[in-house]
């Protein structure tokens, strides 16, 4: 397999150059030309002409410079406020088939709620289930509520 020659793009770049300047050069030469040809066919385009530029001239002296209108200032972002993050425990459930609990035990206690679930098994011969339950934690706000209520007895 042959390797392709590199390119060197300079020389590309120089030859598309000359190459443009030799087509502009001919072409302002057919502009001309058809310039001519407009003129002669109608007065429109001299008349257009003529008054853009003399209105241009008299708009820039009589016109006020025109005020920027002020860059509003960047909005500071809104706050977001962050959800309370709160604490929550394990414990274990002991249901039902209809998924309702009917005991709860804390987490370190699984072997007496499984002989709770192993004993309704037994006893109602219908299936009864141990599962963990997360719960949030409230204790340290009663605590809280009770400790203003001293003080406020106070």
């Amino acid at each position: 397999m042959a390797r392709k020659r590199t390119q060197n793009y300079r020389e590309l770049r120089a030859d598309f150059d000359e190459e443009e300047e030799t087509g502009k050069d001919e072409e302002e030469g057919d502009e001309d030309e058809d310039e001519d040809d407009e003129e002669e066919e109608g007065e429109e385009p001299e008349a257009e002409g003529g008054e853009e530029a003399g209105g241009d001239d008299e708009d820039d002296e009589e016109a006020p410079p025109k005020k920027k209108p002020k860059a509003k200032p960047k909005a500071k972002p809104k706050r977001t406020r962050v959800a309370k993050v709160t604490r929550m425990r394990v414990v274990w459930g002991v249901f039902n088939n209809s998924h309702q609990k009917v005991a709860e035990y804390p987490y370190p206690q699984r072997a007496d709620a499984d002989a709770h679930a192993a004993k309704l098994m037994a006893d109602k011969k219908s299936t009864h289930f141990v599962q963990p339950v997360k719960e949030p934690i409230e204790e340290k706000e009663e605590k809280k509520e009770e400790k203003k209520e001293k003080k406020i007895k106070s």
